[in-house]
């Protein structure tokens, strides 16, 4: 596999770029693996990349049951920031965030990674209590965050509406300036195409239908639309489809389904700086390179493996976006999706082992966990190759649901992100 660079560019360029080379293998699986990831979306690429990179475990194979990236990786909204309150989440977000800072140099493959910053808006004096909160437990912790007043807020973001008759008026915000976006997609592709590299097989089109276990309990393989595949170790990285595959193996998780949804508009030169979201109105927006206005919403009420979602959903968050940005207010908006998100009682993720040998899992994360993408695949990988947790994701087993030591996040990831 050739490197991206300059040359490389010029070389295809003189062909028409009609002479690039496939970016990862379609190979058929094997009958045995050392590990198998179930879930070929960010996360589950990242883990087999951190897998064969870092741990030298290179006989992996990552399935999905569609197409790489066609899941949640394709359907959210692209933001990355690591403004949490709680240590054990301020630790694995921001190491995620160090890892976005050079992620392209490191897969070459430009994943263009913006950090524009991330506002979060304040609109009663309980947001400003909590917002503060967040703001002064990160520069402990050693995690950018600031507080902006309304006026600062504008001036950091001009489309912002800060005027005193709208009905959740701007108060202020907390900043986080090396916060951003990246490209979702692109995140996906460089990762398979990183672990391709070191010989990770890549499965689409193989749906997993059942967890084979031994006579002692232990996973032995798994079974898929393309029959019977053994490994010793199997990492779950599905998402909102977690508690299915789980039940193949008869591990029940504390794990709610819901539909996302999130909308784009029409193209527009470049006029909104950074991302601004609004936990109290359940609204965030920001712009991405093609220049369409990139709009999330809150969950859905309902318990669904939907991709679709209610039509009011879209509809409110349309209307709380009309009122903090006038200047949007005849934008057309072009399509909307859904996505299916895990949610767990305390908003954080579980990373670990499972009361199963060999069988791990890496889920409920809800709304965000997108920009949790480095670093989770990171710590999995050390999880799986070693069978123990890494120090930063320790805290985040599945035993933390019964021993009551919960890591609650409800207040930073209240809002779709």
């Amino acid at each position: 596999m050739s490197r991206f660079n300059f040359w490389e560019l010029a070389k295809n360029a003189l062909s028409a770029h009609e002479n690039w080379g496939r970016q990862w293998r379609a190979p058929e699986p094997k009958a045995e693996y050392d590990v198998v990831i179930i879930g070929a979306g960010g996360h589950g690429l990242a883990t087999a990349y951190y897998l064969a990179k870092e741990h030298g475990v290179t006989n992996v194979a990552v399935l999905e049951k569609g197409w790489l990236g066609g899941g949640n990786t394709g359907r959210n909204t692209t933001i990355v920031r690591s403004n949490y309150l709680w240590e054990e989440s301020e630790g694995l977000y921001d190491h995620a965030m160090d890892l976005w800072q050079d992620l392209s140099q490191e897969l070459n493959y430009n994943i263009m990674y913006s950090a524009r910053g991330v506002m979060m808006l304040a609109h009663t004096i309980h947001d400003i209590q909590v917002f503060k909160r967040h703001v002064y437990a990160n520069r402990l912790a050693g995690v950018q965050n600031e507080w902006l007043t309304a006026e600062e807020a504008k001036e950091y973001c001009p489309p912002l509406n800060i005027s005193k008759n709208m009905r959740y008026p701007v108060l202020g915000a907390a900043l986080q300036r090396k916060a951003g976006v990246a490209r979702h997609d692109a995140v996906a592709w460089g990762y398979a195409r990183g672990a391709d590299k070191y010989g990770v097989d890549i499965i689409q089109n193989c749906a997993v239908t059942g967890i084979r276990r031994g006579a002692d309990g232990a996973v032995e393989g798994v079974e898929t639309s393309r029959g019977l595949i053994r490994a010793k170790r199997v990492g779950v990285v599905a998402a909102g489809h977690t508690t299915t595959v789980m039940d193949m193996a008869g591990v029940r998780m504390p794990l709610e389904s819901y539909p996302l949804q999130a909308l784009v508009s029409e193209p527009v030169k470049p006029c909104f700086p950074c991302v601004v979201m609004s936990n109290t109105i359940h609204a965030y927006m920001s712009q991405s390179d093609k220049g369409e206005l990139v709009i999330g919403a809150g969950t859905d009420q309902y318990i669904s493996y939907s991709q679709t979602g209610g039509l009011q959903i879209p509809a409110h968050t349309i209307e709380a976006i009309c009122e903090l940005f006038p200047m949007f207010r005849r934008m057309r908006m072009l399509r909307n999706w859904g996505g299916t998100v895990d949610v767990t009682p305390d908003r954080s993720p579980i990373i670990g082992k499972t009361p199963v040998p060999g069988l791990f899992v890496n889920c409920g994360w809800g709304t965000g966990g997108f920009k949790a993408t480095p670093g989770s695949g990171h710590v999995f990988a050390h999880t799986l190759a070693r069978g123990e947790p890494h120090p930063i994701n320790a805290p985040f087993t599945l035993d933390r649901f019964r021993t009551g030591r919960l890591i609650d996040e409800a207040a930073a990831a209240a809002v779709a992100h």
